[in-house]
Parts: C-alpha cells; sequence; structure tokens
C-alpha cells in the first residue's frame, strides 16, 4: 500500500470512524450518514487513511465491512423476492 500523509483532522476523522464502524457494525452508508460526509470519504478513510494510521483497526473493520457486504447481496435478494410476490 502507498504511504501518504494525510492532515491531523483526516487522521482523526478516519480513526473516529473506524471506531464507529467496529463499535456498531454499521455500513459505509449509515457512517456516511452519521458524519455528514461522503460514502466515498468513509470507504477511501476506513481502507487506504486507516490502514497508515491504525492497521489494527484498519483489519478489524474491514472484517465487519466484509460482512456487511455478504449480507447486502442477501438483502437484496430478499427485496426483490418481496417486490415480485407483491406484483402478484
Amino acid at each position: 500500500m502507498r504511504e501518504y500523509s494525510i492532515s491531523k483532522p483526516a487522521q482523526e476523522r478516519c480513526v473516529l470512524i473506524g471506531q464507529y464502524i467496529l463499535e456498531s457494525g454499521a455500513t459505509v452508508r449509515s457512517a456516511a450518514k452519521k458524519f455528514g460526509i461522503s460514502k466515498s470519504t468513509v470507504h477511501q478513510d476506513v481502507t487506504v487513511n486507516l490502514a497508515n494510521v491504525n492497521p489494527f483497526l484498519c483489519e478489524k473493520v474491514r472484517q465487519i465491512l466484509d460482512r456487511n457486504k455478504q449480507e447486502r447481496n442477501v438483502r437484496g435478494g430478499l427485496a426483490t423476492q418481496r417486490k415480485y410476490a407483491a406484483l402478484k
């Protein structure tokens, strides 16, 4: 992973977001809403920036994001199933 410097406020933000996701199991979308920033910024903060600031926390957050991604596929399938059941 390429290392580059990020500002102190950005470092603090990525740690705060990482801790929030770790404690709550939140999705990228819900974390973005909570912190008032875009989903892209949350994703960048917890995958790239957090790896440079706190690799241990980054790994824990990555596990939660991977789990959320797997669950998203199931939820999407269930939503589609309900949609077509309602149309019948």
